[in-house]
């Protein structure tokens, strides 16, 4: 909360703005409250928003005579922290699968689709590159 104290024509006022969303404001003047407009465009921060793409980290391949094998990768270099699957466990859409820290920030990667564990390819404390594959999944 800000104060502020105003002479107008001789007259003081004590001002305390109480909260403030864009360019609205709830102050008290004197005591008494009241909502007021400030008549002034608020202008936009020029800091950038920053936008991400998602990065993809299956991809499904076909084998002769089996259902196609979704294999997931890895979309940053870093190490393993965490492995929550084990080969065999029937993983449904958003579960996690792997945490892994890269730059220092720990990531995590979800199940994009339902399905089975075939094949783990890591095991906590690896150091894994971009691209390499984590598990894959059928």
């Amino acid at each position: 909360m800000k104060s502020y104290k105003f002479k107008i024509r001789g007259h003081e006022y004590e001002v305390d703005i109480k909260k403030a969303e864009g360019n609205i404001f709830d102050i008290d003047v004197n005591g008494t409250s009241y909502v007021v407009e400030l008549d002034r465009e608020v202008k936009a921060t020029k800091t950038p928003t920053l936008v991400r793409k998602t990065v993809a980290t299956h991809k499904s391949i076909n084998k002769k005579g089996s259902s196609a094998i979704t294999k997931i990768k890895c979309p940053l270099p870093g190490n393993i922290m965490t492995v929550f699957v084990k080969e065999g466990d029937k993983v449904a859409k958003g579960d996690k699968l792997v945490m892994y820290e890269a730059m220092k920030m720990e990531n995590t990667v979800l199940a994009e689709k339902d399905g089975v564990i075939s094949s783990i390819k890591v095991h906590a404390g690896d150091s894994i590159l971009q691209d390499e594959v984590l598990l894959e999944m059928k």
